[in-house]
């Protein structure tokens, strides 16, 4: 392996242990103060859609001539007005994102568990596995305790679904730099 290619690649990997680091320290926090963290995603959530809305609004408008501008319209109203009711409603959206927060656990952690399958010939691919796992837990946690821990419980998910993505992505970039550091030493014998 040249020693170009192989910076490049030390980079990707070095780049990939910070983003996995980032995602432990997130979902720390994540877990540290749940109902801030379900507060936010819940209004952050909303200011997306309301966001989006208003760019459709534009965006209808600019094109009236192409056709379809009642249908752009209405969607865009239909954007603006969940995002709007987000808002004003919260403890509303907290339950409703926390049925699917609890859809998407279900069907990220299947998701994983299965990669983990494809990925059983490298070293370190049960973290992966093991992060499925969680993952399809945390998801069926968030189907039997809906909608009474809802106010905390979206918070704490997605805190636990983070420090767990985030030290998945950890073993498997020191897997790659172990593999790399073993290239190195094998085609460069001292």
């Amino acid at each position: 392996m040249t020693a170009d290619v192989s910076k490049d690649i030390n980079k990707k990997v070095n780049g990939s242990i910070v983003a996995g680091v980032l995602l432990i320290i997130l979902g720390v926090i994540g877990i540290a103060v749940p109902s801030f963290t379900t507060i936010f995603a819940e209004t952050w959530f909303a200011a997306i859609l309301t966001f989006a809305g208003f760019t459709k609004l534009v965006y209808a408008s600019q094109t009236r001539d192409r056709g379809g501008f009642v249908w752009k319209l209405l969607l865009s109203g239909l954007y603006i007005a969940t995002g709007v009711m987000l808002l004003f409603y919260p403890y509303t959206g907290v339950l409703t994102l926390t049925l699917l927060l609890g859809t998407f656990l279900l069907t990220e952690g299947t998701f994983e568990s299965i990669l983990a399958f494809q990925l059983r010939p490298q070293q370190n691919w049960t973290w992966v596995l093991v992060n499925g796992i969680i993952t399809l837990v945390l998801g069926a946690m968030v189907w039997f305790q809906w909608p009474y821990d809802a106010p905390w419980l979206l918070g704490t998910l997605v805190g636990v679904s983070l420090l767990f993505s985030g030290i998945s992505r950890v073993m498997l970039s020191l897997n790659v730099r172990s593999a790399l550091n073993s290239d190195d030493s094998a085609a460069n014998p001292t």
